[in-house]
Parts: C-alpha cells; sequence; structure tokens
C-alpha cells in the first residue's frame, strides 16, 4: 500500500512524493484524507529549521498531526467501523521517512485507539479539534484574565473561556490586520492597555519576548502561561517577577480529556470553530501552501485539500 504525502526534504523545501505505507494491523485503521491542516507553531519551526531536538527529528519527514478522512479499513480489534469521519493526530507509517507528525498525508495507517470520531457536517472545521484541545488544556487550571496573540489559538482560548462561563478575556494582538474577528470580547494592542493587575496571562503568540511584558502586567502572585511552542531559550528580568512573587506554567500537549470537553462545547453549540479557516490549497501546491501559511500576516489557518491530490 502506497499514499502520497507532503515531504519537507530539508528546512524551506516541501514537495508531495510517493511513499510507502506500514501494513496496517488487527488494532489499525486505514484512512483517506480529506484534509490537513497546517500549524504555524511547530509546523513553523519545522519550516524553517529551528525545531529543538524533538523525539524522531531529521529531515525527511512528513509534517501535520491536524487530519479529517474517512475509515476505508478497520481492523478487528480496532474499535472502529469503515465509513466513520475521524480526526487523526498524526501517524508513523511512512517507513524510513520519518512521521513528524506525519498527518499531511492522502492516505494514513494508525491505531484505531488515536482516531476521534466527528460529525461528517464539521468538514474542514474538524482539523481545528487539536488546537482547540490544545486552547481548553491551557484553561483548564485557570482562565485567562489576558491573552496575547490573537491568532487561531488565541481566538480559540478566548471563545472557550467565554464558553465556559467566565469573563471575557482581554486580548493583545501587535498586527492590525489581526485585529478583526473578535466573538464577545476586545482585541487591543499593550501600549493601549494600561492594566497592571492581571491574575493569569496567557501567551498564546510564540513572541521570544513575551516574558517581561507579560509579567510587567501581573498582579502579585499573579501567573503567566506559555501556551505557544518556542524555538529557543526564553528569559525575563528576575527583579519584576520577583517583586510580584510571579508564577510560571507550562501548557504541554492536549489530553484526551482535554478534547472530549471540546467536542461537547461544540455539541452544545456554545463554540463554534466557524471563521477559523481563512486559506485553502490542494495538496499539490503544498510548497505555495507553506509559504502563505508562514508568510502571509492575514493567514489564520491553511487547510491542504486532499481530495484532489494531483
Amino acid at each position: 500500500m502506497q499514499t502520497v504525502a507532503v515531504v519537507m526534504t530539508a528546512p524551506g523545501h516541501a514537495g508531495l512524493d510517493l511513499l510507502d505505507l506500514s501494513p496496517p494491523g488487527e488494532d489499525d485503521v486505514v484512512v483517506d484524507i480529506d484534509w490537513s491542516g497546517i500549524s504555524a507553531g511547530t509546523e513553523r519551526l519545522l519550516w524553517t529549521g529551528r525545531m529543538p531536538d524533538f523525539p524522531g527529528m531529521g529531515y525527511p519527514l512528513v509534517p501535520g498531526y491536524e487530519s479529517v478522512g474517512r475509515i476505508i479499513e478497520a481492523g478487528a480489534g480496532s474499535g472502529r467501523s469503515e465509513g466513520e469521519i475521524v480526526f487523526v493526530p498524526g501517524a508513523r507509517c511512512f517507513g524510513s521517512t520519518r512521521g513528524l507528525f506525519g498527518g499531511a498525508a492522502a492516505r494514513l495507517v494508525t491505531g484505531g485507539s488515536r482516531v476521534v470520531p466527528i460529525e461528517a457536517g464539521m468538514g474542514e472545521r474538524g482539523t481545528l479539534l487539536a488546537l482547540a484541545a490544545t486552547a481548553y488544556h491551557a484553561i483548564a487550571l485557570q482562565p485567562p484574565e489576558l491573552l496575547i496573540g490573537h491568532g487561531v489559538l488565541g481566538r480559540l482560548i478566548a471563545r472557550i473561556t467565554i464558553a465556559l462561563g467566565h469573563p471575557a478575556p482581554m486580548v493583545w494582538e501587535a498586527l492590525p490586520g489581526r485585529a478583526s474577528g473578535a466573538d464577545g470580547y476586545t482585541v487591543s494592542t499593550s501600549e493601549q492597555d494600561a492594566r497592571r493587575d492581571y491574575k493569569t496571562i496567557i501567551d498564546a503568540s510564540g513572541d521570544m519576548a513575551v516574558l517581561d511584558t507579560a509579567i510587567a502586567r501581573l498582579a502579585p502572585g499573579g501567573e503567566v502561561v506559555l501556551a505557544g511552542f518556542y524555538a529557543g531559550t526564553l528569559s525575563f528580568a528576575f527583579a519584576p517577577a520577583f517583586m510580584r512573587e510571579a508564577r510560571l506554567r507550562i501548557v504541554a500537549e492536549w489530553k484526551p480529556d482535554d478534547l472530549k470537553m471540546v467536542q461537547r462545547l461544540l455539541a452544545d453549540r456554545t463554540l463554534s470553530l466557524d471563521g477559523l479557516i481563512t486559506h485553502r490549497r490542494r495538496a499539490v501546491d503544498a510548497q505555495a501552501a507553506y509559504l502563505t501559511a508562514f508568510d502571509d500576516p492575514e493567514c489564520l489557518k491553511m487547510i491542504l485539500d486532499w481530495r484532489t491530490p494531483a
């Protein structure tokens, strides 16, 4: 069995290639992919060659962990059924070609326990489930009063905060083109916001210099939550953090319970994924799609369409 997949051969170079697929076992499913998303965080680091040492890191690789498709084959022990529409958070099924994170392909083989059934009506919006689960994971312990960054992750954090019944956060965004699209909350800039007593600040911008900016706006005993993915060493001035007895929390990968909660909010119609996907390209145009996803500030989310891969 083979598949057409996006293969990054080196930083800045992505194209389609024909790869062998690992044979599926009894616990596996085979999924024909309709759409996959391009991550503006981790995949940007792969694209620029700045990804920190990460298990499985190296080129050539198949990127992507935001895929939606239909199961065409289900093993007896997979717990899934043929015909189900599922979200696939990546796969490692390409033989000697690394899958990091292995979701950007026309067909995938992965464990049935890894895929998540979704409503067929979600369509391409189903690719946003991983980001939504990450957003929920970021606020599970404490909702933000201030949110830095109005990209897709920032918008989802703000929407989920409101969906859970918490007060709407203030949102900072430095790029004027990304200030629009707020739904029940205010988008401003750090210069326009004079407040300096935020109890919880979440950064969803991935800005390497964010800590000093955020700490300066904390209330005593306040917390800065890092929800982005950062390419190098983060640092901060000690004295302001000391005076505020600041706390720092890092958000890791979302957990299955986070995804379940997001699905519940979607089913209750208290959370919407509308308006977050701004760009779409055919999978055959992968190189151009990645360039747009990372270089165009108007691009919130780029989707690759695998329904016509060639």
